[in-house]
């Protein structure tokens, strides 16, 4: 939903940025690479030592930099199968910074280990959310489902909550900071549910293709 709406709203929005970075001589995958590397740099320095606040305005004008290297590649028409691969690989990367960070906080000086565990959930289940769609395509599957949490929806549930906790300690809000556990139980909650509907999905879409293709073989059979 977030993906479908949010994407088309900023593509456009960025778009003159695109265009300008082109003219420059940038390429498409030096943003991937540079957004990537903002990203990791502030989820690691500054969630670990519990500073939300900056680590979340860090990693906000950073992200922004997957939108912009595909408008780039569009515009310049040099849209590849190595940049599709690269933009979702850092991608990979970039989230898993994330919820890495947050969970080094948790079992530091956080010291929280209930929660420490449910940031690696969320880093671990979003890594097999992307992965049971790469992979249902693979083997020639539409996959034909988005789920309830997708990449965007983790993002800014996880981001917008973990800024808004970050008040605490920037500008001493008292009990915000209860609001960066309840992401990480709703990204957590949310992606199980995403990696079920896309795992049903798959095995009915491959019982379907199974059951087409023996129907086919026995068709030929007899013809």
């Amino acid at each position: 939903m977030l993906n479908k709406y949010a994407r088309a709203f900023f593509t456009r929005v960025l778009t003159p940025f695109a265009a300008f970075l082109l003219r420059r001589g940038v390429s498409p995958d030096t943003v991937t690479l540079i957004g990537t590397a903002g990203v990791v740099a502030g989820a690691l320095v500054f969630f670990p030592r519990g500073e939300f606040f900056w680590g979340t305005i860090v990693i906000t004008l950073f992200v922004f930099s997957d939108l912009v290297d595909g408008n780039m590649a569009r515009q310049a028409k040099i849209s590849s199968r190595w940049g599709a691969f690269l933009d979702s690989t850092l991608d990979r990367v970039a989230d898993a910074a994330i919820f890495g960070g947050f969970a080094l906080w948790y079992a530091g000086r956080g010291d929280n280990d209930m929660l420490a565990a449910v940031a690696i959930f969320c880093l671990a289940s979003g890594q097999v959310v992307s992965y049971t769609k790469a992979r249902g395509e693979a083997i020639g599957l539409p996959v034909a489902v988005n789920g309830l949490v997708e990449r965007a929806e983790r993002l800014v549930i996880t981001l917008v909550l973990a800024g808004l906790a970050g008040f605490r300690v920037t500008f001493g809000v008292p009990h915000i900071d209860i609001l960066l556990p309840i992401a990480l139980w709703v990204v957590a909650a949310g992606s199980l549910v995403t990696i079920v509907q896309r795992v049903v999905t798959v095995r009915r879409e491959s019982a379907e293709a199974d059951a087409a293709a023996q129907h086919l073989q026995e068709s030929e059979a007899t013809s």
